[in-house]
């Protein structure tokens, strides 16, 4: 919210309205009549302890003198040593502090003030002493007034000027309390509706203030004495005998009668301008309620107030239309009273037009113009110098036309004070107007060069106050010689002044005032500046915070760079408080630590000396509510009670809702309980209770902010005792040993006993079984424990609640079973069938039911590895464990080792374990392929041979019967030439490649095989050697110690490359080298793409490894999905294993299984700078 002040051009516009009344003004060196610039009020009120003052001053040239009238005739100051007159002044001084008396001196005064060109009068000024005179003595009876009805103390106070304000206090000099029962008249009369009985007292005593003299006069104390029904009856009682009929009407309702006015009707007489009192007063029971309304029409909006709990109506700045009938309606629940009062509105005269000052010069025509209105309307009289107009002097250019005086042809003998009277029966006015006669040349009296500063697109007032006779013209120029101003967009004034409505930037400049008459001319310039305007380009903004936050408001200004701005914030349109909480910045204004208090309308204005503006804006202070409070119980019944509460201050955020919590003060005192919510719009809740409960309640209000404390807590109540509601829940029944049955349950808590002494009542039977129950009482446990059962037979279980006063419902039943014990016998017919070499699904019979003796958990198989059969050293035996839920006869033994022995054997399981191994079944797996070799190196490079020598794989998978060597040269451009493939027998480890090509690059591909197919190879890279000419020159440079710095230079700068590399390649780029392995690999093992077969890219883990050495092949013993056909669910759970959706195994066994040796040579390390040297060769 943003407001803007024009407080600049409502300054310039009061000066323009101040100019058009100084340009009548002549100026104090040409000759002038009088003029009375201060008197005395009409209606002199005086202290008369102090000296009595009566003002008079004028003006005029020459200087007038003074004189007094008093009571119409001539004061004679000079012949009262009381009495002088202030030097230069008509001023009376009445020396009253020296022994004069103030009453000696009422009277009705008038001054005179008379120069040689006529003479002004004061009004007539009535001065009357204040007075505050004493109480009269009385004699006060005692009040003594029935409870129940009206009762009027009378203040009667004594007649003072002017009169006292009244008022009723008690000994203590404390106000007696008023209400719509108990009220002050306008009279000062003290009413009461109706009394009641803590209206007795002895000291209601009216005061009288007299503000004038500072006096306040005391009337005797006034006893009251309200006797009430009871009191009565007693009284009347104690003086009767059993046979008299006795007895006082109780209080009885009244409906409403008027104190004050009396009657039906009334009238009030009031002047305009005055503020108009209506007054009603009403008794009756209960307390009548007033109204006001104007019949035939409406209270006037904006000036009607209602004082004294509506009982005056009170209308201020009447006026004629005013007049009318108003009624005021007393009304209770019994009927209702009424009074019309007529209004009538009189008027002392007004002015519509009083005579103004009329300069003229030798010759002119000039009018003087006195109307006046009034009710009724006013009588105009004039006089000439202070003398009635009939009887002064004549002046044949003067003639009288009722309110108006033409004057034709004037001269200078024409000057003269004119006073124009108008009065009616309410009062009168007096006004004085000159007619001057001069002959003067225009003189202009602003100063010369005044600087005038606006605000942009504001009115701009250039002020050109003349004087001259005749009435010099006044014309206008921007600039030293510009052309006469002229247009609707200036304004020009009577009084000279020239009004830009709209001044915008390109009005600055210099403006020129010329007045010319036929005597003369003179001009003036002045100087005009438009500023823009200050404006918040930032204003503060509505603000929610919590209680104890910060919170900030903007304030940024844009403003004229020449003017200074001045920024004041301000709180609820008063200054901030004086709290150091307060930060008041530059642009803003911070409050640390908010409160309560805080809340409200921020302002920020920026004041400067053209122009103000304002912005403000609401901080909110939000908090968790007040705890509500007044909790109260009613409707108590056996099983619910009605709780009531006042909310609490919702502090700004509205409650959402209230949280009913209990406390049980018999069995959990301290301890409270949630009971129910309810809406934040409700406040009071029907709550179901228990019995033998001692229960109090309390409230929690809650709205976004946060929940309020907890409320009192309610008084308590305690529920009678009842038989148990409900049995124990949870009812278990389960055997810890074999010939046992463990009961238990869920105690009920303490407010679900319902009563003292909570046991429980336990009952079992065999179930499927003719028997009787069996039944005991136990104390408040939950837990008992029945022996020498069978082993793992059903029983039927339930346990009842009660108490001294009975029992709970009958209980529902459960079924439970005694101690479980071992399963008794082994799976039988157990049988093998191995699918693949790393997968064989087993089968076994179920054993019987009843020789499990528990419940049947599932199987568990066993299953170890005996030996391999391509290697017959045996090794530690590690067994590993599926187990397979439910009552399952088959099951899946995945993770096999191709051509190996094993073992296995099949165990039931129940709730107490396992029972005994079938007898161990021997099954064999099947040959696999073989893993890759676990070594290849390539020594011993000639001109024209190489040497490799491998290792057998780490896990053969069965009897290897020959390895493949695949391999190719690769020229300068990194191109594959053609594959040569040779069959090496199993039983050898190296092998003499000869006839090769001298100094080139070969690739060489390596596998084992079985009977069943090849393994995973290896690659590996090699370089035949140069001529042995160059080999020499060599093995000769190679022992130079330069050569030897330079290669270490070499590496260095290689091995700094590799690191580049590396960094590069784990940011996930693709390089140039990809193409360059694509050329190297083997043609047989790259990737295909699933979708259109073609050559895939290798991953960012592949780049730059062209050395790698290893297979990209699978390993063998992935178990593919097609390789069985058997559903997921056949396999069993083992320790860590568990298998994907798609049926593969992962993770490990059960124990410690043999860790796989590297293959050979599959390092992913950098190649060494000598083969990165050979490379290049």
């Amino acid at each position: 919210m943003m407001k803007k002040s024009i407080s600049a051009s409502k300054a310039s516009l009061v000066l323009f309205l101040c100019q058009m009344i100084f340009a009548l003004d002549v100026p104090l060196d040409l000759s002038q009549p009088p003029t009375i610039t201060q008197q005395s009020p009409k209606d002199y009120i005086v202290d008369p302890r102090e000296n009595i003052v009566i003002q008079c001053e004028a003006k005029g040239k020459p200087p007038p003198s003074f004189s007094w009238t008093r009571n119409g005739t001539h004061f004679d100051i000079d012949k009262d040593a009381q009495v002088t007159m202030k030097p230069n002044s008509g001023t009376l001084v009445i020396n009253i502090m020296n022994g004069g008396k103030a009453e000696a001196y009422e009277g009705v005064y008038q001054c005179t003030a008379r120069n040689e060109r006529g003479a002004a009068i004061s009004n007539n000024i009535v001065i009357r002493p204040s007075r505050s005179p004493l109480w009269t003595k009385e004699k006060l009876e005692p009040n003594q007034v029935r409870e129940g009805d009206s009762l009027v103390l009378h203040c009667r106070p004594p007649v003072g000027l002017p009169p006292p304000i009244i008022f009723w206090m008690d000994n203590a000099f404390q106000r007696l309390p008023q209400s719509e029962r108990v009220s002050q008249g306008l009279n000062g009369d003290l009413y009461f509706s109706n009394v009641q009985p803590e209206d007795t007292r002895e000291d209601y005593i009216c005061y009288a203030r007299f503000n004038h003299t500072q006096t306040i006069q005391q009337k005797q104390p006034i006893s009251v004495k309200v006797f009430s029904m009871d009191s009565l009856n007693d009284t009347i009682a104690a003086n009767l005998s059993d046979t008299d009929i006795y007895g006082v009407k109780p209080v009885t309702e009244r409906q409403p009668i008027l104190l004050t006015p009396t009657g039906s009707t009334s009238t009030k007489v009031e002047l305009r301008g005055n503020v108009l009192l209506l007054e009603c007063i009403a008794a009756g029971l209960p307390t009548p309620v007033i109204r006001w309304i104007k019949e035939g029409g409406e209270l006037p909006a904006n000036r009607t107030f209602f004082e004294n709990f509506k009982k005056t109506l009170k209308i201020i700045d009447v006026s004629e239309a005013d007049s009318g009938n108003y009624k005021c309606i007393a009304r209770n629940i019994l009927g209702s009273a009424h009074h019309v009062i007529s209004v009538t509105v009189k008027a002392a005269p007004y002015w519509i037009t009083a005579p103004r000052n009329l300069v003229l010069s030798p010759g002119e025509d000039g009018t003087l113009i006195c109307r006046a209105n009034g009710n009724p309307k006013p009588n105009i009289s004039w006089l000439a110098n202070g003398v009635p107009i009939a009887i002064a002097p004549e002046d044949p250019s003067r003639k009288v036309d009722g309110d108006t005086i033409i004057f034709s042809h004037v001269q200078e003998r024409s000057s003269a004070v004119y006073q124009c009277n108008a009065s009616n029966e309410y009062g009168y006015l007096l006004a004085n107007a000159f007619v001057n006669v001069l002959a003067e040349p225009p003189r202009i009296l602003t100063p010369a060069n005044k600087l005038y500063q606006v605000i942009a697109d504001s009115p701009a007032l250039l002020d050109c106050a003349y004087f001259g006779s005749p009435k010099p013209e006044i014309e206008w120029f921007k600039g030293v010689k510009g052309s006469i101003l002229r247009g609707d967009e200036y304004v020009f004034h009577d009084n000279g002044t020239l009004e830009i409505p709209v001044a915008q930037k390109d009005s600055t400049g210099t403006y020129t005032c010329v007045a010319r008459n036929e005597l003369g001319k003179i001009q003036n310039e002045v100087r005009l500046e438009v500023k823009d305007p200050t404006m918040i380009i930032k204003q503060p903004e509505y603000k929610v915070i919590q209680r104890y936050g910060q919170v900030s408001f903007e304030c940024i200004i844009k403003h004229d760079f020449t003017l200074l701005p001045t920024v004041i914030w301000l709180k609820d349109n008063d200054e901030l408080p004086d709290d150091e909480r307060f930060l008041v910045g530059k642009d803003n204004l911070t409050i640390m630590n908010v409160t309560d208090k805080d809340d409200g309308t921020y302002t920020c204005i920026v004041n400067t000396t053209l122009d103000s503006v304002s912005a403000s804006a609401v901080l909110t202070v939000v908090a968790q509510p007040n705890p509500p409070f007044d909790l109260e119980l009613t409707g108590q019944l056996e099983r619910s009670v009605e709780l009531s509460w006042i909310p609490g201050d919702e502090n700004n955020s509205p409650i959402t809702n209230f949280v009913i919590e209990y406390e049980d003060g018999l069995h959990e005192p301290g301890v409270w309980h949630y009971q129910t919510e309810v809406p934040g719009t409700q406040t009071t809740v029907q709550l179901k209770l228990s019995p033998y409960v001692n229960y109090s309640f309390r409230v929690i209000a809650v709205n976004e902010i946060g929940r309020s404390q907890p409320s009192e807590p309610s008084e308590q109540y305690l529920t009678k005792s009842a038989n148990p509601d409900e049995n124990p829940s949870n009812v278990q029944g389960i055997g810890s040993e074999p010939d046992n049955l463990v009961i238990t349950w869920e105690s009920l808590k303490g407010f679900q006993s319902n009563g003292p002494g909570l046991q429980y009542k336990v009952s079992w039977r065999q179930k499927d079984v003719d028997d009787e129950w069996t039944s005991v009482i136990v104390a408040n446990v939950s837990k008992y424990i029945v022996s020498g059962t069978p082993t793992f037979v059903p029983y039927e279980i339930k346990v009842q609640a009660l108490n001294d006063l009975g029992y709970a419902p009958e209980p529902s039943e459960v079924i439970g079973h005694s101690g479980e014990d071992l399963p008794m016998v082994a799976p039988g017919n157990v049988q093998v069938h191995v699918i693949n070499s790393t997968l064989a699904k087993v089968h076994w019979d179920p054993v019987p039911l009843k020789t499990v003796r528990g419940h049947l958990q599932g199987y568990k198989v066993y299953y170890w590895k005996v030996q391999s059969l391509s290697r017959r050293s045996r090794r530690h035996v590690e067994k590993k464990i599926l187990t397979f839920r439910g009552n399952k006869t088959f099951g899946m033994l995945p993770g096999l080792e191709p051509f190996s022995s094993y073992k296995l054997n099949v165990r039931v399981v129940n709730g107490k374990g396992e029972g005994p191994a079938s007898p161990d079944k021997v099954f064999k797996t099947p040959e696999g392929v073989p893993s890759s070799p676990s070594f290849l190196k390539i020594t011993n490079p000639t001109l024209d041979s190489l040497t490799l020598e491998w290792g057998s794989p780490t896990h053969p998978n069965g009897v290897l019967t020959s390895y493949i060597l695949k391999f190719q040269p690769i020229n300068n451009t990194h191109e594959l030439g053609p594959l040569v493939e040779i069959r090496i027998p199993a039983n050898e480890s190296s092998l003499i490649l000869k006839n090769l090509n001298y100094s080139t690059r070969y690739k060489f591909y390596f596998n084992a095989q079985t009977s069943v197919g090849s393994g995973s190879q290896i690659t590996e890279e090699a370089v035949t050697i140069m001529d042995e000419a160059m080999a020499s020159r060599q093995v000769d440079i190679a022992t130079q110690g330069w050569f030897i710095g330079l290669m270490c230079a070499v590496a260095l700068l290689i091995l700094i490359l590799l690191i580049v590399c590396f960094i590069r390649r784990n940011k996930g780029g693709k390089y140039p080298v990809k193409e360059k392995e694509d050329a190297h690999a083997d043609p047989e093992i790259q990737p295909m793409k699933e979708d259109d077969g073609t050559f895939g890219e290798y991953s960012d883990a592949e780049d730059h490894k062209p050395l790698k050495k290893g297979s990209r092949t699978p390993s063998d013993r992935t178990v593919k999905k097609e390789d069985s056909d058997d559903s997921l669910v056949d396999y069993g759970e083992g320790v860590n294993g568990q298998f994907n959706e798609d049926g593969s195994f992962i993770g490990q066994y059960s124990g410690k299984k043999e860790k796989e040796p590297a293959e050979g040579n599959e390092s992913s390390e950098a190649p060494s700078p000598v083969n990165a040297m050979n490379s290049f060769v």
